[in-house]
C-alpha cells in the first residue's frame, strides 16, 4: 500500500450524507441549465465540467446574455457570473437543500434571470421536492475538498484515455442526475430502445441517452450502488461474453448484478503508479467491447505508437 496526497482517500461512509446533500444541490443548479440550453447528444448540454476549483456550466444562454454557474470546491461558494459583468455567490455549508434552493432561485432573480425548473429530483429514490426537502443539511469541508480531488485526478486520466479515440466521443463530464463523471466513445451504429424501466428516470430520457452503441466508462463517488468509490465501464448493447472478458488486473471484475466492470478508487490510488492502472482497465474493458462487437477500431482509434495526425509541425 502506498500513500499518494494527490489521491485521496474517499470513504463514503465517511461523507455520505454530504455526497447526498450536494448531489441535491447540483441538482438545483443542473435543472437550470436543462431548462435554458438547447438538448445536444445523450443529454450532453445539461452536464458540468471539472475546474481547477470544483466543477462550472459555462456560457449557459439566457435572452441574449449569457452566465456561468460554478461551484468553488476550494473557497467552498457557489458563483453565478454574467456576460454584462453582475455576479452572486452563495456559501456552501450546512444548510437544507430547500434553504439552498430558495438562496439560489434568490440570486439568480437579483441577476435578472427567470425561469421555471421541476423541483422533483432526478434518478433518486424516495425523493422529496427541493423547497420541502429539511432532512438533507450536511456539508463536510474538508471531505468536499477531497472529492473534487478526486474528480481533478479522474478527469486528467480519463482525458488521456478520450484523446486515444477519433470517433464520436462525449467530453470527460459530470451528471448530476446520477451523480458521477463519465466519458462514452460511440461506434457510429444506432442502437435499439433500452428494454424495461430505469427507476427514477423517464424513458424517453434514456431512449435519447441510448440511442446509440457505445462504450462508457466513469467515477462513482460511492453512491452509484457499490458502497464505495469505483471506477465503472460498461457496453450499451452489451454484446455476448462481455461480462466474461478477461482482464490483465486482478483488482478490477465484471459485477453482474449491475452489468459493469468496477475497479474500486482504493485500487487505483493505493497502486504505484494510479494513472498506468486506471488507463489500463479503460482500455481493456473498452477493447473487450469494441472487438466483442466488431467496432471499426481502425477507422475509431488514434495511432498512439506512430505520429500524430493532425498535428501542425
Amino acid at each position: 500500500m502506498t500513500s499518494n496526497p494527490q489521491w485521496p482517500e474517499l470513504p463514503y461512509t465517511a461523507w455520505s450524507e454530504t455526497c447526498e446533500t450536494l448531489q441535491l444541490w447540483t441538482q438545483i443548479a443542473g435543472k437550470v441549465v436543462l431548462a435554458l440550453t438547447p438538448l445536444v447528444n445523450h443529454w450532453w448540454n445539461v452536464t458540468f465540467h471539472v475546474t481547477a476549483r470544483g466543477m462550472a456550466k459555462r456560457t449557459i444562454p439566457y435572452r441574449g446574455r449569457a452566465f456561468d454557474i460554478a461551484f468553488d470546491f476550494l473557497d467552498h461558494r457557489l458563483v453565478i457570473s454574467t456576460s454584462d459583468g453582475r455576479r452572486e455567490s452563495l456559501p456552501l455549508k450546512p444548510m437544507t437543500v430547500a434553504d439552498f434552493y430558495a438562496a439560489f432561485m434568490q440570486r439568480m432573480q437579483r441577476l435578472g434571470i427567470e425561469t421555471h425548473v421541476s423541483t422533483t429530483p432526478c434518478e433518486i429514490e424516495n425523493c422529496v421536492a427541493f423547497e420541502e426537502d429539511r432532512s438533507h443539511a450536511q456539508y463536510d469541508r474538508e471531505y468536499v475538498t477531497r472529492f473534487h480531488q478526486a474528480l481533478v485526478q479522474s478527469a486528467r486520466v480519463m482525458t488521456k484515455f478520450r484523446s486515444r479515440f477519433i470517433g464520436k466521443v462525449s467530453p470527460v463530464h459530470f451528471f448530476w442526475g446520477s451523480f458521477d463523471l463519465a466519458v462514452t466513445r460511440f461506434s457510429g451504429r444506432t442502437a435499439p430502445p433500452p428494454k424495461g424501466h430505469t427507476p427514477y428516470v423517464a424513458d424517453w430520457v434514456m431512449a435519447e441517452a441510448y440511442s446509440h452503441e457505445c462504450s462508457s466508462c466513469g467515477f462513482w463517488p460511492g453512491n452509484g450502488g457499490f458502497g464505495s468509490a469505483a471506477y465503472y465501464v460498461y457496453a450499451y448493447p452489451e454484446p455476448d461474453q462481455y461480462g466474461a472478458a478477461r482482464l490483465s488486473m486482478s483488482e478490477a471484475a465484471y459485477n453482474k448484478d449491475v452489468g459493469q466492470f468496477i475497479l474500486p478508487y482504493d485500487a487505483v490510488r493505493e497502486a504505484r503508479d494510479p494513472d498506468n492502472l486506471l488507463l489500463g482497465f479503460l482500455q481493456e474493458t473498452y477493447e473487450a467491447a469494441a472487438d466483442l462487437a466488431k467496432w471499426d477500431r481502425g477507422a475509431l482509434e488514434r495511432d498512439t505508437q506512430g505520429g500524430h495526425p493532425g498535428r501542425m509541425g
